[in-house]
């Protein structure tokens, strides 16, 4: 391992730490990257224009997005050239559990104006925000690799090594597909349109919702390293539960009822060796699921329902309520703060929840 780095939202993780990217030459390690392979963050513009804001409406008729999609996956998927799994027709479309959500936001303010309009956005429009990555997919992946070499890393060219990379690739593609289905999925429930199968040359909702970004911070790519001779050595880069900073415009999210930021990363070489090409991801627990199970058992449920912004949360299960609920986390605003200070980004706008997804599940009259 040549490289380590920690972000601002690093925290212990099962078997590494999140908030995290590391390097190694010649060499990866798999399990230095996980099981949620291609986990990321997806910005979507959408057709809502913010003066039509109809929280309670809305919330009602977002239901089952943990179940899987009854429309045509098969389309979908080889719309977006990825390949088939036993995965498809379950959890192509779902946000799964832990931290992930699907989460409508409004502008509420724009920092830097000029990349603002470059990017083609627009304040009075409503967007939608997309945490997720490959479900089972990935786990999959993973626990094959544990089962036949346990913790091994795999020297680049190696067979073993293209095997698994063939595998990571896919379930990269995968999860991207699956932010895409889960954002066609939210917003024809919210608008009532009918989900979009096809994809052209961008990706589109039937009712002109288009996507802005799509980031991936759990994942292994290879990143050069100049060292302290000014050579240039090729690595590894694992990143995990990091976002990068090489590839545009990053959206970092806070904890259900706080802002999240739509950001530019600074493209300097020397800020980008030393942050390892990464970003923070998100604001990073400071309370243990167990610690925060533990005060949410002490609050009424119904009262984390509502956060202190006004914003609502849809989230059915009482235990995930508690593990997710604001107190869990740290203050986003700290986080960016110090990628601010430290020359990492420039924030490009701040978007506040108005509704935030976890889980509902369907009822059946």
């Amino acid at each position: 391992m040549c490289v380590a780095i920690g972000l601002p939202d690093l925290h212990p993780g099962k078997g590494c730490p999140i908030g995290a990217a590391c390097g190694s030459k010649g060499v990866f390690y798999p399990h230095l990257v996980g099981n949620d392979i291609g986990c990321g963050m997806a910005l979507w513009k959408t057709s809502i224009r913010n003066k039509r804001v109809k929280l309670d409406a809305w919330a009602k008729n977002l239901e089952d997005l943990e179940g899987g999609w009854n429309g045509d996956v098969d389309i979908f998927r080889d719309s977006r050239g990825v390949q088939a799994t036993d995965f498809d027709h379950t959890s192509l479309g779902t946000i799964g559990g832990g931290n992930h959500f699907a989460e409508l936001q409004q502008i509420e303010e724009v920092c830097d104006e000029e990349r603002f309009r470059e990017l083609d956005l627009d304040e009075n429009y409503l967007y939608l925000m997309v945490h997720s990555g490959s479900r089972g997919l990935g786990t999959q992946v993973l626990e094959e690799h544990k089962a036949k070499y346990a913790y091994r890393g795999f020297v680049e060219d190696t067979e073993e090594a293209i095997q698994y990379l063939e595998k990571h690739d896919n379930a990269m593609n995968w999860a991207r597909c699956n932010r895409s289905l889960i954002a066609h999925r939210f917003l024809s429930m919210l608008i009532g349109s009918e989900v979009q199968p096809e994809c052209g040359d961008n990706e589109t909702t039937s009712d002109g919702s288009t996507r802005v970004l799509d980031i991936f911070h759990n994942y292994l790519s290879k990143w050069t390293f100049i060292d302290e001779n000014g050579e240039d050595i090729d690595l590894w880069l694992h990143r995990k539960g990091a976002a990068p900073s090489n590839c545009g415009p990053v959206v970092i999210p806070g904890s259900r009822g706080a802002f999240s930021y739509l950001v530019e990363p600074i493209a300097e070489e020397q800020i980008q060796q030393t942050s390892a090409a990464s970003l923070a991801h998100g604001a990073g627990r400071r309370w243990t699921r167990l610690k925060a199970k533990k005060a949410g058992q002490r609050m009424n449920k119904e009262n984390l329902k509502t956060t202190d912004l006004g914003s609502k949360v849809i989230c059915e299960k009482t235990e995930l309520l508690y593990e997710e609920m604001p107190e869990a986390y740290k203050n986003i605003q700290a986080v960016i703060d110090d990628l601010v200070n430290f020359n990492l980004v420039k924030v490009i706008a701040v978007l506040r929840p108005l509704i935030t997804y976890k889980n509902r599940v369907r009822v059946y009259e």
